[in-house]
């Protein structure tokens, strides 16, 4: 299973250990969950809180059992990152070949651009007026996650293969 949703990137990978730190060990509601991420964390919203909840997921580092939300035990290693990242975000392999095959670096506007292509039609139902906004935004962040993860580089304000 892929997912779409991914927060703005951090600072530095530090901040992934903090939010993985506060989600429970013992499984709670996406409520309990939240509200013990935003006090333990410097998130400032329930749905920043959401965000990362289900990114953690995707990373690896928190389950979603009957009972509600849970964390992993384990360290979040940048190389497992990264290759969680790779495997269950959603357009990051996409992203990363767009880059790969670039003969230079490029603006998040011009992976957009390529990228546009993979976002799945519903998409574009669900938000007739605003679907380009979203994705923009996404394709940014993820680009931004594969420069903290090591899997892309900032160039002159674009964005390449390593």
């Amino acid at each position: 299973m892929q997912f779409k949703l991914v927060p703005e990137p951090p600072e530095s990978l530090a901040f992934v250990e903090e939010a993985q730190r506060a989600v429970p060990l013992v499984p709670g509601s996406e409520d309990d969950c939240c509200a013990r991420m935003l006090d333990r964390t410097d998130l400032q919203s329930r749905d920043q809180a959401r965000t990362w909840l289900t990114f953690l997921r995707a990373l690896g580092l928190a389950e979603e059992k009957s009972s509600g939300s849970a964390r992993i035990r384990r360290d979040p290693e940048p190389a497992y990152l990264r290759e969680q990242f790779r495997e269950n975000v959603f357009g990051v392999p996409a992203l990363l070949e767009i880059l790969a095959e670039a003969e230079e670096a490029l603006s998040a506007e011009e992976v957009f651009e390529e990228f546009k292509g993979a976002v799945p039609t519903w998409e574009h139902h669900k938000n007739p007026n605003s679907w380009q906004e979203i994705w923009g935004e996404r394709v940014e962040y993820l680009l931004d996650w594969a420069v903290l993860l090591g899997l892309a580089e900032e160039v002159d304000g674009g964005y390449a293969a390593p």
